[in-house]
């Protein structure tokens, strides 16, 4: 894969931080990838070809970048932290300076993208930090419609959950609004010992593949607002669960039962394709025109 010398080693992370004056925080979720041999590793699960173009988010100081650079056509970085930002190319110039071309930095929350410089990114792949991994992925999904692919390192718990199937406890919210656009695996473990500095918890590797949502009269906002009304009060029955979200227990029901689905039933037991059925049945109307009767 590429020069294995351009790739960051612990020695190599430690002395760019020092020379920039960077603490890793908790609050940006920063745990930089120091090992090498991961790097590779997640490069080789996101699976990129030579027309991908990539996007990053949350590159730090530039392990898995350096790895990108050296398989696709082109990164795009989006970082949040101005230094690391401006320090990037630098360090792509130094390390993979045939490729340093290929790098495109956006300043920016990823969170509040709505679109990118140059092509549509096909591909996602990022050591995400823990506490906006999920939400994160989800708006690029929504955002980006060129991504038809993604591998992301998350917290182990975070992974179970965005790859759980219907019918366990971990099922949830991430993992069906995951499943409107696509498939979700797990794609491997990662031990605590390749951050710097070492966090508390193991993580994991999530490869996503895009697939067209399951056929729907609704629009994904009306889908996702049953989800979130399902999982909001997750123990009750999607009758009372879903109450507010229709009107009352009786609209509910009457909603559920045109959907094919037990009023009984609670969230965990639907699949995506039976919630963007029961949003079909709900207030949609009055939501988009309060005119309506």
């Amino acid at each position: 894969m590429g020069e294995t010398s351009s790739l960051l080693g612990p020695a190599d992370v430690r002395e760019l931080a020092e020379r920039l004056g960077i603490r890793p925080t908790k609050t940006l979720g920063q745990n930089f990838v120091i090992d090498a041999n991961t790097v590779r590793r997640i490069v080789r699960a996101a699976g990129l070809s030579p027309d991908d173009v990539v996007i990053e988010v949350g590159p730090g100081l530039g392990s898995l970048t350096l790895g990108l650079l050296a398989e696709a056509r082109r990164v795009v970085a989006v970082e949040i932290d101005a230094t690391l930002a401006a320090e990037l190319p630098a360090t792509a110039a130094a390390r993979a300076p045939g490729r340093a071309e290929r790098l495109e930095v956006v300043h920016a929350d990823a969170m509040k993208i709505t679109d990118l410089p140059g092509p549509g990114p096909t591909a996602l792949v990022a050591n995400l930090p823990y506490n906006v991994a999920v939400p994160v992925v989800l708006h690029l999904l929504a955002t980006l419609p060129s991504l038809r692919s993604a591998l992301v390192m998350v917290q182990a718990e975070v992974a179970d959950r965005m790859v759980a199937p219907p019918g366990g406890r971990i099922y949830g919210v991430p993992s069906v609004k995951l499943a409107w656009f696509g498939e979700a695996r797990r794609a491997g473990a990662v031990g605590r010992a390749v951050f710097w500095p070492a966090p508390n918890v193991d993580s994991g590797l999530v490869a996503f593949t895009r697939r067209e949502p399951p056929p729907t009269t609704a629009t994904r906002e009306q889908v996702f607002a049953v989800i979130d009304a399902a999982f909001g009060q997750r123990r009750k029955t999607l009758r009372a669960a879903l109450a507010g979200w229709a009107g009352s227990p009786a609209a509910a029901e009457e909603a559920l039962r045109a959907a094919g689905v037990d009023p009984r039933a609670r969230g965990e037991a639907l699949d995506v394709a039976a919630f963007a059925r029961i949003a079909e049945y709900g207030p949609s109307v009055r939501a988009v025109d309060p005119e309506a009767p």
